[in-house]
């Protein structure tokens, strides 16, 4: 859940719907003057921000966790494929003499 959650509020869907309903709130309250639900300094605006930074962040906090754990993985992945790749090629190093004399021709006499 988490993922999905971080996944939506970095996208630009989510900044542009958020982007239009602020404008939207402001507009209509600011249009009825007297009797508008949350007037000039916009208090329950700042009341929903708030609420949603209250969810937010630790869901944020939790996807970076995640991903780190899965980064954690890959780079322990990765090492291990190094370590085989240079094994392999330390191999193949000391038998280059070996590998060297089987490609000489025959000398002719």
């Amino acid at each position: 859940m988490a993922d999905r959650v971080s996944a939506s509020f970095g996208s630009w869907a989510f900044i542009v719907a958020q982007s239009v309903i602020v404008l939207v709130w402001i507009g209509l309250n600011l249009v009825a003057w007297g009797s508008g639900w949350d007037p000039y300094p916009f208090i329950l605006l700042n009341l929903l921000f708030s609420t949603q930074a209250a969810y937010a962040a630790p869901l944020l906090l939790l996807y970076q966790n995640r991903q780190a754990e899965r980064d954690r993985i890959k780079a322990e992945h990765d090492f291990r494929v190094n370590q085989l790749s240079l094994q392999y090629l330390f191999g193949w190093h000391r038998d280059a003499p070996r590998r060297r004399l089987r490609l000489r021709p025959a000398s002719r006499s």
